[in-house]
């Protein structure tokens, strides 16, 4: 009989882990350090980072930072202990959820006490056997975990590409009805790697013709886009249409945890049935009051400030890039792919060096499978902490960049092996 750990033993490490021997602790699992923000340090050596989901800056925020010690001064980090529906209930969870509800215009709404774990729950929660699931083919990990807790059906759609969108929800519809399911359709608002937006409008028209349901990822929407920072579906208008709303806290919020907004019956059934949330403990309850802070500043007119200045970061940056030549690919949020086509993993390391050790500019290398195959991005995060003078900064970094790119300076299938001056 095979022994587990001979196997995993003889494994190659996966995608990413068979470079752990080259790349761990630099280009994976990298140390930053410093007060969180633009300037950091990595390596021994200060660099502009982009690589921080603070999309608003309020990590930082002196409100914020003051709730959260307040927080954890008066209750510390094990209060409420237990699981929400045995012990750990209070009146500030419930307060925080009927905020949401409020601010998605939700009936109701659900604290998940991890966003991924939260997310990956309530798909198998919401789905019995006889249901199919369709989803975007490039939907994040945490739709795609919780997908295959499904014990039905499931068909993907190409990502964003209405055509065949349709298609597969005519098929799965056709399917649901001979079973005696419904279907739910699973998407994101933003897709966080590629700074796309999901295509929720277009979906929602198709209500009109299918009868199915919509559950939204808006992770990296939330907060952010719309008017009123309400996210993605917000900016569509179709905020109605989306029976299913689902934020997490670790993006503009800069915190822990997440939510999940709809019908009321609907929340109350994943209150009594979200093994998650059940057998696990409860958001702590520093975190629900820092949360509250952080909301309110979501929703004032420093809110709306602050979505402004990342806006603004964001425009220039990614009419920079496009200038310089860079293809960014489908960005429309503030998230910026830089994409590197090619040189394969071996020049993305060399990149990467030269702009961390030499530039002093950190952001993230991104491959294979976090994104498609043969794909490699670095990941710009453009936050409301950063200045204009960042920007100028790291498009004339990436400028030299290019021009090393195409004089073949990163050539080789070495990684990050040559000492680049």
């Amino acid at each position: 009989m095979l022994d587990i750990f001979d196997r995993i033993g003889r494994d190659s490490g996966g995608p990413i882990g068979q470079y752990a021997a080259q790349g761990f602790g630099y280009y994976m699992y990298p140390k930053l350090e410093g007060e969180l923000g633009p300037h950091m340090v990595f390596n021994g050596k200060e660099v502009l980072n982009w690589s921080l989901n603070n999309y608003l800056g309020l990590a930082n925020h002196p409100e914020v930072r003051k709730a959260d010690a307040e927080g954890a001064a008066k209750w510390g980090l094990a209060y409420p202990m237990g699981s929400r529906m045995l012990s750990g209930h209070t009146a500030l969870h419930e307060k925080l959820e009927k905020m949401f509800a409020d601010f998605e215009k939700k009936e109701d709404a659900f604290l998940f006490n991890f966003g991924y774990q939260g997310i990956v729950s309530a798909i198998d929660t919401l789905t019995a056997r006889h249901d199919v699931i369709v989803y975007d083919a490039e939907a994040h990990a945490c739709l795609l975990d919780g997908i295959r807790l499904h014990t039905g059906a499931s068909y993907k759609f190409k990502h964003n590409n209405i055509q065949d969108c349709e298609r597969v929800l005519a098929r799965a519809c056709k399917l649901a009805d001979e079973q005696g399911g419904g279907v739910l359709l699973i998407t994101e608002g933003v897709f966080g790697m590629t700074g796309a937006l999901g295509i929720l409008d277009k979906i929602a028209a198709l209500k009109s013709k299918y009868n199915f349901r919509i559950l939204v990822d808006d992770a990296h929407g939330f907060g952010l886009l719309g008017e009123h920072g309400r996210g993605t579906s917000e900016q569509l208008g179709c905020m109605d249409a989306i029976d299913l709303y689902i934020g997490a806290f670790a993006k503009s919020m800069a915190s822990i945890g997440g939510f999940i907004a709809g019908p009321k019956t609907i929340i109350n059934f994943l209150r009594l049935n979200m093994r998650s949330q059940m057998y696990a403990k409860s958001l702590p309850m520093p975190l629900v009051y820092g949360n509250i802070k952080r909301l309110e500043i979501i929703m004032s007119k420093e809110g709306d400030e602050r979505r402004k200045k990342c806006w603004e970061i964001t425009h220039a940056i990614q009419e920079g890039f496009k200038k310089l030549g860079f293809d960014i690919g489908e960005a429309e949020a503030c998230v910026t792919p830089i994409h590197i086509d090619g040189g394969g993993i071996a020049q993305a390391t060399k990149i990467a060096k030269d702009l961390r050790e030499n530039y002093r500019v950190f952001c993230s290398m991104v491959v294979y499978p976090v994104i498609p195959k043969g794909m490699i991005i670095f990941r710009i995060v453009s936050t409301a902490s950063h200045t204009m003078e960042d920007v100028e900064y790291t498009l004339n970094a990436f400028k030299e960049i290019k021009e090393k790119l195409d004089a073949g300076v990163y050539d080789g299938d070495d990684i990050a092996a040559m000492t680049i001056e």
